[in-house]
């Protein structure tokens, strides 16, 4: 039992670094455009009644994210135009 735990542990790891490889990258368009895919689906029915905790959960970590960034940016982007 405690093999299988830590086969999966080492597996998630392996997938985790292969899925951070050079030249991969996230950026706030790209989170952007899953909170769009999210509220899609969901509008869609794409998830079941028992997911839809974490898919909302998810949803508005993200927007929360998307929302400081934002924020953030925001005093730089004045300070360009003085």
């Amino acid at each position: 039992m405690a093999n299988e735990a830590k086969t999966t542990n080492e597996e998630t790891t392996t997938a985790a670094a292969g899925a951070a490889a050079p030249g991969a990258e996230l950026t706030v368009t790209d989170l952007n455009a899953i909170k769009q895919i999210i509220d899609v689906a969901s509008s869609r029915g794409a998830f079941r009644a028992g997911e839809m905790a974490v898919v909302g959960q998810t949803y508005n970590k993200l927007e929360s994210f998307l929302a400081a960034v934002s924020a953030s940016q925001q005093p730089k982007e004045e300070s360009k135009g003085d």
